[in-house]
């Protein structure tokens, strides 16, 4: 059994952790940017966005709600059981996003170039025990 349910508070208060002990600017390249995650289909039926800002490789804002979500650099749109396939390293965002699981709203060659660092992040969320 899991010690998480996946987007629940008690798993965005350990991912907010884990993200800010383990990425740090350097690791982060010292990156500023912002992206919300629309989940569609999630398995109650409701629409959930992830919204993650960060500041000079500093994760200043990490949440999980739902209505509208908070303005950012770039809006990634998919079912939920492709994010939580990301969210579980078992599929890449960028194979996600070539393989048209995921829409992409934003600049796509800056989103191309930042997808290592954005993989940092979705490996800690990866190391979270949660159930989907």
């Amino acid at each position: 059994m899991a010690d998480f349910t996946y987007l629940s508070p008690e798993w965005v208060e350990e991912a907010r952790k884990r993200l800010t002990e383990r990425l740090t600017p350097e690791k982060m390249n010292r990156i500023t940017s912002s992206m919300t995650n629309i989940y569609k289909n999630c398995p109650d039926g409701k629409e959930r966005y992830m919204y993650v800002a960060i500041e000079n490789g500093n994760i200043a804002t990490f949440e999980v709600g739902e209505g509208e979500p908070p303005k950012a650099e770039f809006k990634i749109i998919a079912d939920y059981e492709t994010f939580a396939k990301i969210s579980r390293a078992e599929l890449g965002a960028v194979r996600a996003l070539t393989s048209r699981k995921l829409t992409l709203r934003g600049n796509m060659a800056k989103a191309l170039r930042l997808a290592p660092t954005v993989d940092k992040l979705n490996k800690v969320l990866a190391s979270i025990p949660a159930d989907y």
